[in-house]
């Protein structure tokens, strides 16, 4: 039965069995991230005075300074007994898995995020804990599909799945999390993708809101703009914010290059000390900061304290992730949209008193428009936006707003998506091509020939006409016990019958045929594996320059069972099929 799954995942049309593994996949993730906020939550109760979850303004003076260096000494300690490839983390390691190792995420590395993100964030180092929910999700996704040996077009699917199932979990945004998976991670839109995405959000919320209540993060009156006479500022907002996108992306690659030869241990501490720094003048900087988010909406914070938290919050979250310290950025984002626009409602109300909405009500919309600049993805800013605050008066405003800071970071700042330029840091680029995706979506097992005999390469013609009772489209001959060509059937039925009708042949008993000598248009085979995509097999015609591919799973060690056959051709139709 379960291969039978395999076989019926590698194709396109295995919607109900790819649902049923989403909404698996949701509660592995969302009882991960449920475990995870535990986690940070009591770190946070212990080190911070009083038990609250993000009283860091309660720190000393000293203590803002030192706690966040001991954080980072402690992960630098610990991640330099790691592998190098074990200190992967995060979004740009799971897009990393995606482009170049078919969304296989390592266990190792999701231990390591686990921990280290929960010290990097209880610690105060600017950081969010979005970014390694993402990891851990995503993993969760990743080890169903590798425990199961689905193919590998569906652990993509199912690593989609927990991406998703994490976002919803880890903030109850569920449809935020389908955006965000959908938009940022495989920046592809498919009916076949959606559907278990959408249940793994579905279910890892449902998880979530049992342990933690449906309430939104953010618990805000229901602000909406005065009149549509304020559209003209938004947009101006939006410029400005977009630029201020551009300054944040620009900080986060010059700290990526910034002592990169140092050991692991110096780059976190370095990171923990600018945090400290950052600390003792602006508090705010410490932790996620939802806290800070949460005050600017209300209007409970000056003019000249939303600057300072944006200065700060900029330099501390670039230097925090740029140096490799564990966390994620999108938190810190919306807390420097939320400053960034409530400072600039304030400006307004200023100039125009009693023309322009509250201040509480740009720090919503300029929330939205940093995270959708930084990350290029202005849907899920959008859905962001809404579910968080559970206002929908903010849409309007917040499209003009969040296109506008998109389009200024990326064309006028020349800026791309924050996580591909994280990867281009690291010499590693994101192939996101239109046949690309095409090909990654389908197994080899959904469009390979199961039509196929296997033969050596010499045997006699009785042997050889019993390989053709079954009117076979293709045979693999093998040459020293190793599939080495793929010969047409009809060759040999032409070979056979010519031998026939020799008067020299035609009495005779027996004759050796050699399938590698005889007439024909023989393929040259490279292997690929059962779990492979599309892509991969056309990788895998590329680098052995071979026309065709058999596909095998070993069975044993050392034994190996060819399940089908697959040429160029057989590619070649699937992404120029009009259906496609």
């Amino acid at each position: 039965m379960l291969e039978r799954l395999r076989f019926r995942l590698a194709s396109a049309e295995a919607l109900t069995q790819l649902a049923l593994l989403g909404v698996l996949c949701g509660l592995l993730a969302g009882g991960v991230i449920i475990a995870f906020r535990i986690v940070v939550e009591y770190l946070q109760s212990v080190i911070l005075p009083g038990g609250g979850s993000e009283n860091y303004e309660a720190l000393t003076t000293m203590q803002r300074l030192i706690v966040p260096v001991l954080g980072g000494l402690l992960i630098g300690f610990a991640f330099q007994l790691l592998k190098p490839q074990t200190r992967q983390l995060g979004v740009t390691h799971v897009m990393e898995r995606l482009a170049y190792h078919q969304g296989y995420l390592p266990w190792r590395n999701a231990v390591a995020q686990f921990f280290g993100a929960a010290v990097s964030i209880a610690s105060g180092h600017s950081v969010g804990r979005e970014g390694p929910s993402v990891h851990l999700g995503a993993t969760n996704g990743s080890l169903l599909g590798q425990w199961l040996q689905l193919p590998n077009n569906s652990i993509r699917t199912l690593v989609a799945s927990g991406v998703a199932a994490a976002i919803a979990a880890s903030f109850n945004t569920p449809l935020a999390g389908v955006i965000f998976a959908m938009e940022v991670v495989l920046m592809e839109y498919t009916i076949t993708g959606f559907t278990p995405v959408i249940l793994a959000a579905v279910s890892a919320t449902a998880l979530s809101r049992l342990v933690y209540g449906s309430a939104p993060a953010f618990v805000v009156p229901a602000l909406s703009m005065g009149s549509i006479q304020e559209l003209p500022y938004i947009l101006v907002m939006g410029l400005a914010i977009g630029g201020l996108a551009a300054a944040f992306i620009a900080l986060l690659h010059g700290f990526g290059g910034l002592i990169r030869e140092r050991p692991v241990w110096e780059r976190a501490a370095l990171g923990g000390l600018l945090t400290g720094v950052c600390a003792v003048a602006v508090p705010q900087v410490m932790g996620i900061g939802y806290d800070t988010v949460n005050s600017a909406m209300l209007g409970e914070l000056g003019l000249w304290t939303m600057l300072a938290i944006v200065a700060a919050k900029l330099i501390a979250t670039a230097a925090a992730i740029g140096l490799g310290l564990p966390g994620g950025l999108i938190g810190p984002t919306l807390v420097i949209g939320a400053a960034a626009g409530g400072a600039m409602g304030l400006i307004a109300g200023q100039f125009m008193p009693g023309e322009v909405s509250s201040h509480g009500f740009y720090a919503m919309v300029g929330m939205g428009a940093m995270m959708g600049a930084t990350l290029q993805a202005p849907l899920a800013a959008l859905i962001a936006m809404l579910e968080l605050t559970a206002n929908p008066n903010i849409l309007l405003p917040g499209m003009l707003a969040v296109i506008a800071a998109s389009l200024t970071s990326s064309e006028a700042f020349g800026r791309g998506p924050v996580f591909v330029m994280l990867m281009r840091v690291r010499g590693l680029d994101y192939r996101n091509d239109p046949i690309s995706q095409s090909l990654r979506r389908l197994g080899v097992a959904g469009i390979m020939s199961r039509s196929f005999v296997t033969a050596n390469r010499h045997l006699e013609s009785s042997k050889a006409q019993r390989l053709l009772d079954g009117t076979p489209m293709w045979i693999v001959v093998s040459d020293k016990d190793k599939p080495s060509a793929l010969l047409p059937a009809a060759d040999l039925v032409r070979y056979l019958g010519e031998q026939e009708a020799e008067p020299t042949t035609a009495d005779a008993v027996e004759i050796e045929v050699d399938l590698l000598g005889i007439p024909g248009r023989r393929r040259q085979l490279a292997p690929i594996s059962l779990q492979a995509t599309l892509q991969e097999a056309q990788e895998a015609l590329e680098h052995h320059g071979a026309e065709a591919l058999y596909v095998m799973r070993a069975t044993q060690p050392g034994s190996e069972h060819v399940y089908g056959v697959l040429t160029v051709q057989d590619i070649e139709a699937h992404y120029r099929s009009p259906s496609r």
